[in-house]
């Protein structure tokens, strides 16, 4: 079993930053060899992959790059996504994810809502 526990959303202006984190609770040594994911669902539409960093490098949506970094803090097994630049299309709640043993977990979520 996987815990996942996101943080930092909320309300910002077109144009702002957010920076969200994931605690995963798991071994030191699972979550460094992990693969740690960020996805999002906006209402009426379907969850979609943002971010996702590995021992491989880091990837990202075509609808993210340039304005999204994800990034980790293994010593604290944790997952950041700093967002920039931000737009009312990109909200949503934000989802952490990892896939441990065949099976996937997911965080509870966190609302970013980009408005003015």
């Amino acid at each position: 079993q996987v815990q996942l526990v996101e943080s930092g959303g909320g309300l910002v202006q077109p144009g702002g930053s957010l920076r969200l984190s994931c605690v995963a609770a798991v071994s030191r040594f699972t979550f460094i060899t992990s693969a740690m994911s960020w996805y999002r669902q906006a209402p009426g539409k379907e969850r979609e992959l943002v971010a996702v960093t590995s021992n491989f490098g880091n990837n990202y949506a075509d609808s993210v790059k340039g304005r999204f970094t994800i990034s980790r803090d293994n010593a604290k097994n944790t997952v950041y996504l700093q967002m920039s630049s931000l737009k009312p299309e990109d909200t949503a709640v934000y989802y952490c994810s990892t896939t441990k043993s065949g099976n996937t977990y997911w965080g509870q979520g966190t609302q970013v809502t980009v408005s003015s």
